[in-house]
């Protein structure tokens, strides 16, 4: 990936061995991978998709690797965010929100950015949330915060990739036919998606 181009390497928790990924095992696997790695490392814990949680003892260890620059946490918990903000702060590493529906809150933990799903739907609007923060606009952020929720998880955690696809032609995106395993939508879940993002104000 770096050959054709990738400025750095967004590396998910090896989930396959659930019993031996041990805190050992897992700072050993990211020791190797950002030793071995010509761009830079960014962790990725997605614990609803591979059932595990890199531990806050694990990230503020690798925050330390010169090559591991950052963390993309899907978690959700923002205890957790802040405290790895504060423990990481003299390290050139940076902390990401891994969802749309918590970008408000780790905006007010420390946390720089997001990585987001939603984002490739309704990026204007994640882009438009962290420029309200900034401008110290909160109770407006907030109340876009609220709003991008809804339509947050029904294209993750309810309806997934193939929800996503359909919602992202809906805003002139190629979102593409779905592959397999996973299977298209029917109508019926289609028009689920259609009326939570015409009911947050996204569609009309």
């Amino acid at each position: 990936m770096a050959d054709v181009g990738a400025k750095a390497a967004l590396v998910v928790t090896p989930c396959y061995y659930k019993g031996g990924m041990n805190n050992t095992a897992l700072i050993n696997h990211y020791t190797k991978v950002a030793d071995t790695s010509p761009i830079p490392v960014i962790l990725y814990s997605v614990p609803g998709n591979t059932a595990i949680d890199l531990a806050p003892e694990v990230i503020i260890k690798l925050s330390e690797h010169k090559n591991i620059i950052g963390l993309k946490d899907s978690g959700g918990d923002i205890g957790k965010l802040g405290s790895l903000v504060y423990a990481t702060q003299k390290n050139d590493f940076q902390i990401l929100a891994g969802s749309a529906s918590f970008l408000f809150p780790a905006y007010a933990v420390g946390c720089v950015g997001g990585v987001l799903g939603l984002a490739n739907v309704l990026g204007k609007a994640c882009c438009d949330l962290e420029q309200l923060y900034k401008d110290g606009k909160m109770e407006e952020a907030k109340q876009l915060q609220h709003r991008l929720i809804a339509p947050n998880m029904a294209v993750t955690k309810r309806f997934g990739v193939p929800g996503l696809k359909v919602a992202m032609e809906w805003f002139g995106y190629y979102g593409g036919p779905t592959r397999s395993p996973l299977q298209p939508i029917g109508q019926p879940d289609i028009d689920i998606i259609r009326n939570v993002f015409k009911s947050n104000g996204f569609l009309d």
